[in-house]
């Protein structure tokens, strides 16, 4: 299987290309950016599938980071993954962020609970925690950091995102182990792209996943009626 994956949910840009059974991408790039996704991404991808060969209909699938994230940056990856997926004719898949932020320690953490972190603002921290085998222990939810820490249990702990060092402090101070292991702002779009190639198309839809409101409005005001 050979899988395009995107990311735009956070505090970057990524598309990568990878092949079943090879460690490293094909190809992939990434560019840290908080605004100008939109205008980023396609571009991105362009050169990314430039680089591969057969282009895009050597492709058997494609994954987007489906949230909690930016209400726009999400609907811009959702959005060109669907529309890659549809001309190609080829499944689309969706991976949430916290997952793939948390990929990377499963099964090399033995003994402790893995917490992925993510800053929601305003106190607020989008937070899944898991077994040191993958097992869901605290369900994807967006609590202030006080709460996710005292989700955890007993710990101990290893952290990663944006909102670890927070949730950190938090344990520390109700006296659990906890480590910050890594505090990227965006997962690796390569792990998106190692737990798209296992998602079922059935149960993982690319459909954005919003743990909160948006925080911008359609206008309602000088709106011209319909008629």
């Amino acid at each position: 299987m050979r899988i395009l994956a995107i990311d735009t949910a956070l505090g970057a840009c990524s598309a990568c290309v990878l092949e079943a059974g090879t460690p490293e991408p094909l190809a992939i790039e990434q560019i840290a950016m908080d605004r100008g996704h939109a205008e980023a991404l396609m571009p991105l991808i362009e050169r990314v599938m430039n680089a591969v060969e057969g282009g895009f209909s050597s492709l058997d699938r494609v994954a987007v980071t489906v949230g909690p994230g930016s209400y726009t940056g999400l609907r811009v990856g959702v959005s060109a993954a669907r529309a890659i997926a549809l001309a190609a004719n080829i499944p689309a898949v969706g991976v949430t962020t916290l997952a793939a932020c948390a990929a990377p320690l499963v099964g090399r953490e033995p003994g402790r609970v893995i917490a992925a972190a993510l800053d929601a603002r305003h106190g607020q921290v989008w937070f899944q925690a898991l077994s040191s085998e993958g097992r869901q222990i605290v369900a994807l939810r967006q609590v202030s950091y006080r709460d996710a820490a005292r989700a955890i249990g007993a710990g101990p702990v290893s952290l990663v995102g944006s909102a670890s060092l927070a949730v950190a402090n938090e344990a520390w101070a109700i006296g659990l182990d906890a480590l910050v292991l890594d505090d990227a702002r965006a997962p690796d779009v390569t792990w998106v792209a190692r737990l798209g190639m296992i998602a079922d198309p059935e149960t993982a839809p690319p459909r954005p996943l919003y743990l909160k409101a948006p925080e911008t409005t359609p206008q309602d005001r000088a709106r011209l009626p319909r008629r």
